[in-house]
């Protein structure tokens, strides 16, 4: 009896197992993020300088850097050149494109070359992503602050463009708490590998000088999709058009409660090591002090239930 019963659990071990590797295939390689966002130092001409952002990202111990195509009409032709690059020295890239309410004719500037055709997007960057696998997500700023434009219906043929081109293509839309709703969780997250969660204190009324409300925030976040959605918290090391400047002790103390709580951290923006030297060194040593795996679930334990006959992970 005894004997059936470890056969039988030895079954199940590696049903739950063979599972597990299948999950594990076929997520997005999200874990372990720790990087900066858009304003690249670049050169006399506008054009990114590789060799220096590359610097600055091993310095920062950055494991990804998140790409902004905007402003210069060289970005996309300046990712392309970077992601080798990146992948040589083992950064993962996300890239983002600006909404409609960031666009032409209602500002300066477009994501150049294929402007609000977000299906088009989607797809170069699934086929760049084949040729280039460290590029591992894509994202749309401001995303709910465009829903009109982004219905579910237009947002999932987008999704899919991408998806049977390239199904580990992550897609991380930008969305603020206020509008992370029960009805926007309801519609739009099944099409969310994650959520990328500009932190801003808006649950005590919008600020960047309250560092306390990271964890709560997350925990309602968590709270509104389902079990495992990643989310990636992005600091505001940049001042914000409304809120004004945050300072370097504000940014460390987002930083140390984002590895807690979150699945990731990304630093809004880049920060030039001489002009912004307090910052830049904040996020030095938060990154370098980082665990592999942040948040509250730092790994897995396989349990047997000899009476039930069931497998678990926690």
């Amino acid at each position: 009896m005894q004997r059936l019963i470890f056969l039988t659990c030895l079954l199940w071990l590696t049903a739950c197992a063979d599972r597990k590797m299948h999950q594990a295939n076929h997520a997005p390689p999200l874990k372990n993020t720790f990087g900066t966002y858009g304003a690249p130092p670049r050169q006399a001409d506008a054009r990114v300088d590789q060799a220096k952002l590359l610097s600055e990202l091993k310095d920062l111990h950055a494991t990804t850097y998140h790409w902004l195509i905007w402003q210069n009409e060289s970005d996309w032709e300046d990712l392309q050149l970077f992601l080798p690059l990146a992948g040589k020295e083992g950064i993962k890239v996300w890239v983002t494109v600006v909404p409609p309410s960031e666009s032409k004719p209602i500002a300066r500037f477009s994501s150049e070359p294929f402007g609000m055709d977000y299906k088009r997007w989607a797809a170069e960057f699934a086929r760049l992503g084949l040729k280039a696998p460290n590029l591992v997500a894509w994202s749309i700023d401001d995303f709910a602050h465009n829903l009109k434009t982004f219905t579910k219906a237009y947002t999932d043929s987008c999704l899919q463009a991408a998806k049977n081109i390239n199904p580990r293509l992550a897609f991380v839309p930008c969305v603020y708490y206020k509008q992370i709703t029960p009805q926007f969780a309801a519609t739009y997250g099944e099409l969310l590998d994650g959520i990328l969660f500009p932190y801003r204190a808006e649950s005590a009324g919008a600020n960047l000088t309250d560092p306390s409300k990271v964890g709560p925030e997350i925990a309602s976040i968590r709270k509104l999709f389902r079990k495992g959605m990643p989310v990636f918290v992005d600091i505001y090391a940049t001042a914000h058009s409304r809120l004004g400047a945050s300072t370097p002790e504000y940014v460390k103390q987002v930083l140390d409660l984002s590895k807690q709580y979150a699945d990731g951290v990304l630093i809004y923006c880049h920060q030039d090591p001489q002009k912004f030297s307090a910052k830049y060194n904040i996020i030095k040593e938060g990154f370098k002090s980082a665990s592999s795996i942040v948040g509250p679930k730092r790994g897995s334990l396989f349990v047997i239930n000899l009476h039930s006959l069931s497998c678990t992970y926690t």
